[in-house]
């Protein structure tokens, strides 16, 4: 078997063991790839999650799911693996991460109408709501922050790759302000956030 075709294998299984614990929709999902594939496998830099993730944000669809399906197709392109090998990337990440939910909910669904006043499930959601809340976080710092271990002590900085100049804290006051302003005007802002970029990077 080729190194490419272990890879695409690694690639699969890493996103179908990120969709196994996948709690909480998109956001959540961010902070588990970014763990395993920036992290743990060292196969993207952090620069190049953080446009996965812009982008997975500014395109249609479900975040999580495009932020796979880029990432597998980058991972596979930053090994030299051809456009085709690495459209192959896209579509195994891309099915790993929705395969475990799909198995899952397909399990499921036929008893959750009988389950979810049940005394135990209620505490298993109670338990994992803020578990979600605590991933989203994760990921929103992860984008922020560089952490390095030394012997157990965390070396923490920047990543200065997000935040280039005095500018990029601008933009990320903005549009964390605009965010808590006006909660329901997701678009506008990432509109109104790329074309500021487009205008104050040029």
């Amino acid at each position: 078997m080729s190194e490419e075709m272990i890879l695409l294998w690694q690639l699969f299984w890493s996103f179908f063991f990120i969709g196994i614990f996948t709690f909480g929709g998109g956001y959540a999902i961010m902070s588990l790839i970014q763990s395993e594939i920036v992290i743990a496998r060292g196969w993207i830099s952090e620069a190049t999650f953080t446009d996965i993730a812009a982008i997975s944000q500014m395109t249609p669809g479900p975040i999580g799911l495009n932020c796979s399906t880029y990432t597998g197709y980058a991972v596979l392109r930053d090994a030299g693996a051809s456009v085709a090998v690495s459209t192959l990337g896209s579509a195994a990440a891309s099915l790993a991460i929705v395969l475990p939910s799909f198995i899952m909910m397909t399990l499921i669904v036929r008893f959750y109408a009988r389950a979810h006043e049940a005394p135990i499930f209620q505490r298993v959601m109670a338990a994992l709501k803020p578990a979600v809340a605590g991933l989203i976080g994760a990921a929103a710092l992860g984008l922020m922050l560089k952490v390095q271990w030394n012997d157990g002590i965390p070396a923490i900085s920047l990543l200065e790759e997000n935040f280039s100049s005095w500018k990029s804290w601008v933009l990320f006051a903005l549009a964390t302000a605009a965010s808590i302003r006006f909660k329901g005007a997701t678009v506008k802002i990432l509109l109104a956030g790329a074309l500021a970029g487009f205008i104050g990077f040029a």
